[in-house]
């Protein structure tokens, strides 16, 4: 379009060219004998997109554009009227550059954070990128600050419809102009062009610096007054990534060394759930037979005399990894059919009356929480049965973390689908009898009964955020 013309002679001139294009492409189509109708988007809903697409576009520099190839499909796709396409486009563009981000961090710690279980051991650099799927590296992005809480939040709504209304999966949705072009703004917003926060390079710079420079006492304690300004997310991954590097065969003496000093300084604030993942890790090593890392990683309990993480019941290791195949088939394509087999396979370690080990309660519990509220597009009715049993089971402190599920950042973006709300309120309903707390029990009849909002501002809401500060001892 002439930019120099009025305004509505450039949308009438845009209608035109169109309506042309699409005339030529029903020409080819009819010499073929094959369908029209219900192929393109009705031609507003396209001008639509391109009315906006200057405004959204210049947010990105001359360089980033060159580079952005699903860009380009996703506007010809858009002015073909294929929108299914355009949003498969669209999420191609995303992850490519969000794997851009992730290789100019440190992939090690990405992985740490990103992948749980057997599939972690696949993974050793750039190379791997996409071998991890679209759900663990966005969660993986959020967890080491690439993106925003409210970014993941957005983005995994755009998934969504990725899976289920574009291109890359038969369907009959339909996606407005304006749709589109807001999807659009969201991944260059909060992905292409979003500055990486000053705490993220310095974290960065600090894993660098441990596996690369000598770091004394003094810098130790630098590190632990810089470590202040880190949310209990931040601190938990930043012990994970110390972990993960510290359990490496090929690590040096002085990179061990910097760990000994800088473990101290933080563990005292990092959760409990993500102690007794250490003590977990150490136990898979010892039933794998892995000497070099199951020695690596008892030294690294040591440092901070947290040997008592170490479970006792070698079971435990089955039920995470039954954990994280349920895990995996639920965010996956065909979890419908997938996941019950991993469901009954759960239910079956854990046995009747369950018998939990303490290292892995929360990370079971927070894992049926996510597979009962279902991936947003229907319910996996066998595996659904079988959540309902478990979550009827839950004793009173278990049923307290179902409850309060609501506070992890992955549940809560979960929680903007309107399947997935429904599902929450009846979980609180099948967990409910098995609260035994009054402050639990308080919060629960204000949600269900005063609160107004969305399930996923829940945290949003004051009343709410005050009563879960008070009630997070009941969450370890």
């Amino acid at each position: 379009m002439n930019d120099n013309l009025p305004q509505n002679q450039q949308a009438n001139n845009g209608l035109i060219q169109l309506n042309e294009f699409e005339t030529g492409l029903k020409q080819v189509l009819n010499l073929h004998n094959l369908p029209t109708k219900g192929v393109f988007v009705d031609i507003p809903e396209r001008v639509n997109v391109f009315k906006n697409l200057d405004t959204v576009l210049n947010q990105i520099t001359q360089d980033e554009k060159q580079q952005s190839l699903y860009l380009s499909k996703f506007i010809a796709s858009t002015a073909s009227g294929l929108f299914d396409a355009s949003l498969n486009y669209l999420w191609d563009e995303t992850i490519l550059q969000i794997r851009k981000r992730v290789s100019q961090y440190d992939i090690e710690f990405f992985y740490d954070n990103a992948v749980t279980g057997e599939r972690r051991k696949r993974l050793k650099d750039e190379s791997d990128l996409d071998k991890v799927d679209d759900y663990d590296l966005i969660k993986g992005a959020k967890e080491i600050g690439l993106i925003s809480d409210l970014g993941f939040k957005h983005l995994e709504y755009i998934n969504y419809m990725r899976n289920w209304a574009s291109a890359a999966h038969p369907n009959n949705s339909e996606i407005t102009g304006l749709q589109l072009v807001s999807w659009l703004e969201t991944c260059i917003k909060e992905v292409i062009t979003l500055p990486i926060s000053n705490v993220t390079i310095r974290i960065k710079q600090l894993l660098q610096g441990v596996k690369t420079t000598t770091i004394s006492a003094s810098d130790a304690q630098e590190i632990a007054v810089f470590s202040t300004s880190l949310t209990q997310e931040q601190i938990n991954n930043l012990a994970s990534g110390f972990f993960g590097i510290y359990v490496r065969p090929e690590t040096t003496s002085q990179t061990h060394q910097n760990i000994n000093l800088l473990l101290p300084e933080i563990w005292g604030r990092v959760d409990e759930d993500v102690k007794q993942s250490f003590g977990l890790k150490y136990a898979h090593f010892t039933a794998n037979n892995s000497q070099d890392e199951k020695k690596l990683s008892r030294q690294f309990l040591q440092i901070v005399n947290a040997e008592s993480y170490i479970p006792d019941d070698l079971r435990a290791i089955e039920i995470d990894n039954t954990i994280d195949n349920l895990l995996s088939a639920h965010r996956g394509f065909n979890n419908f059919y997938n996941e019950p087999a991993f469901a009954r396979q759960l239910l079956r370690i854990i046995g009747q009356p369950m018998k939990i080990p303490k290292s892995v309660e929360k990370k079971f519990v927070m894992a049926i929480v996510e597979t009962f509220l279902t991936n947003g597009n229907g319910v996996a009715v066998s595996a659904n049965e079988i959540y309902t049993e478990i979550l009827s089971s839950l004793d009173s402190h278990q049923a307290n973390i179902a409850a309060l599920s609501f506070t992890d950042s992955k549940i809560s973006s979960r929680l903007q689908f309107s399947l997935c709300e429904r599902k929450f309120k009846e979980l609180i309903e099948i967990v409910k009898p098995s609260i035994t707390s009054p402050p639990v029990n308080d919060l629960i009849k204000y949600i269900t009964e005063e609160y107004k909002g969305k399930s996923s501002n829940l945290m949003l809401d004051k009343t709410v955020k005050t009563s879960v500060d008070n009630l997070k001892t009941l969450l370890r």
